[in-house]
C-alpha cells in the first residue's frame, strides 16, 4: 500500500483539497495509506476526522492514521507533503508588527523581506530535521514541500541534510498561465508556455498560440484597461518585458520602488498588511470546517487539481504530466548558481520528476533574480553556518527593507525579531 504522509496536517483546508483530489482518482482506490501528523493535537484530531469523512464519502478505501509522533508518520512513506507554518499566527504577527515600528511596510512577506527572512530562520531547521528523518526511515520518498519561503527550504534540505528527493510546489505559475489566457482570450490548453526563475519571482519566457507570440495581444489588453495598468506585476512587465508569475502584492516587496512611497501604494493599490488579513480568514475557515464536521452532513468536495495529488497520480500511474517544480538548479538555468533552488517545468511519470533545462534567462530577469537570491542565500547560510551576521546582511540587502532602514536600524530590527522568535530559531542565532 502506498503511504502518503501529511506534515502539518492541521492546515485542514489544504489537507482537505489534496485528500479529496487523491480520493477522486478511481484507479487509486484501495491503494493508499494517509498518515497525518501535526504538533497541535486539537487540529490533528479535526484533520483526522475530516480525512476519514472524505475517504468514506468517496469510497476511496484508504487506510487513515494520525500521530503526534512525526517519525511514526514518516516511517516507510512514499510521499511526504509538508505544509507547516512554524510559529503560526503569533509569529507572523511579530514579523509584521515589529518591522512596522521601524517604518517597514509589508504585504505578504513570506518569501523574502524581513518577514521572509525570519520565517526562513524558523522553518529551515525543521525542514532539515525532516530531511534527516527521511534519510533514515523513508529514503526513497518524495518530499513535496508547500511551505514558504519556497526558494529557501528545498535549498536548505539539499545543502543541510543527506536527503535529496525534495521538490517544492506552488500555485503561482499555473494561476498566472490561467490569468494570461483569460486576458488574451485564448483557451489555456492551446497556449504554449515556458516559464522559469525563482518561486514567486519567475517569468513567462514563452507565450505563444500556434507559433504566434501572444505578448503583443497582452500589451493591447493592458493598454485598453486603465485598472489593469494599476497593478505592480503589470508595471514590472512593462519595464522588464516579461510577465512575472507572482501576484502584485508579493511582487511589490521584491523591489525597492513601491512600498516606501505613499503615491505608489495608492497608484498600484498595494494592500499593506494583506497576509495578516489572510491569516485571520484562515482561522475563520478552520472554525467553519469544525462546524461543518460537527454537523455530520456530507462534506462539499470539489476537484482542485492540487499539484501534490497530480504529482502522485502521475508517478503512480505513469500518466505523464508537466508540473512546475522548485528544484536544485544544477545548470537548468545557466546564468543562476547551480546550488540555488529554481522554479522550472518538470515532466513527472512513473520514473520520477524530470526538470526541463531552460538555458540562460534574459539578462534583466537574471539581474532581478540575483537581487532576490542575495536574501535567500544569506538566510539559508545563516542557519547552515550558525552565523548571526548573515541575518543582518540579508536584511541590509533586502530590496524593501534596504530602501527604508539605515544599517543601525536594520540591526536593531533584526535583534528585536531574534528575541521575539528566540524559542523558534537555532541556538547559534540567538542573542
Amino acid at each position: 500500500m502506498t503511504k502518503v504522509a501529511f506534515i502539518g496536517a492541521g492546515s485542514v483546508e489544504f489537507t482537505r483539497n489534496v485528500v479529496a483530489d487523491l480520493c477522486g482518482f478511481a484507479e487509486l482506490h484501495g491503494r493508499f495509506e494517509l498518515a497525518l501528523h501535526d504538533i497541535d493535537a486539537d487540529r490533528l484530531g479535526y484533520a483526522e476526522a475530516l480525512v476519514r469523512r472524505v475517504n468514506e464519502q468517496t469510497g476511496a478505501g484508504a487506510r487513515v492514521s494520525a500521530s503526534i509522533d512525526r517519525l511514526a508518520a514518516l516511517e516507510g512513506a512514499d510521499y511526504v507533503i509538508n505544509e507547516i507554518q512554524v510559529g503560526g499566527y503569533r509569529a507572523t504577527r511579530a514579523d509584521f508588527d515589529i518591522p512596522a515600528r521601524y517604518g517597514v511596510r509589508q504585504t505578504i512577506s513570506d518569501t523574502i523581506g524581513i518577514g521572509g527572512i525570519f520565517r526562513g530562520l524558523r522553518t529551515i531547521p525543521v525542514l532539515i530535521q525532516i530531511g534527516e528523518d527521511l534519510a533514515k526511515v523513508a529514503p526513497d520518498a518524495y518530499l513535496l514541500n508547500y511551505s514558504n519561503p519556497m526558494a529557501m527550504l528545498p535549498w536548505a534540505v539539499y545543502a543541510g541534510s543527506p536527503f535529496q528527493r525534495v521538490v517544492g510546489m506552488c500555485h503561482s505559475v499555473r494561476d498566472t498561465h490561467r490569468l494570461l489566457a483569460e486576458l488574451v482570450g485564448v483557451p489555456l490548453a492551446e497556449i504554449d508556455f515556458r516559464t522559469a526563475g525563482f518561486n514567486h519571482q519567475a517569468f513567462v519566457l514563452r507565450f505563444e498560440h500556434e507559433g504566434r507570440d501572444l505578448y503583443p495581444a497582452l500589451r493591447a489588453a493592458i493598454d485598453a484597461d486603465p485598472q489593469l495598468q494599476r497593478r505592480v506585476r503589470v508595471e514590472i512587465f512593462r519595464r522588464f518585458g516579461y510577465f512575472p508569475t507572482e501576484s502584485s502584492e508579493h511582487s511589490a516587496e521584491y523591489v525597492p520602488w513601491f512600498m516606501h512611497h505613499d503615491e505608489e501604494i495608492e497608484r498600484f493599490r498595494v494592500p499593506v498588511g494583506e497576509y495578516l488579513r489572510r491569516s485571520e480568514r484562515n482561522i475563520d475557515e478552520y472554525e467553519s470546517t469544525r462546524r461543518e464536521l460537527a454537523a455530520e452532513e456530507p462534506l462539499a468536495l470539489e476537484a482542485t487539481s492540487e499539484l501534490a495529488s497530480e504529482f502522485i497520480h502521475a508517478h503512480q500511474t505513469g500518466r505523464e504530466r508537466e508540473i512546475y517544480l522548485n528544484v536544485r538548479n544544477n545548470g537548468l538555468i545557466t546564468n543562476l548558481p547551480d546550488e540555488c533552488c529554481v522554479e522550472v517545468p518538470a515532466l513527472v511519470d512513473a520514473t520520477g520528476a524530470h526538470p526541463q533545462p531552460i538555458g540562460a534567462l534574459p539578462a534583466q530577469l537574471a539581474a532581478l533574480n540575483r537581487t532576490f537570491l542575495n536574501v535567500v542565500e544569506l538566510t539559508v547560510r545563516a542557519v547552515l553556518d550558525g552565523d548571526r551576521r548573515h541575518v543582518y546582511q540579508a536584511a541590509l540587502l533586502d530590496p524593501n527593507a534596504g530602501s527604508v532602514l539605515t544599517t543601525r536600524q536594520a540591526e536593531a530590527l533584526c535583534d528585536e525579531l531574534l528575541d521575539a522568535h528566540r524559542d523558534l530559531i537555532p541556538e547559534a542565532l540567538r542573542r
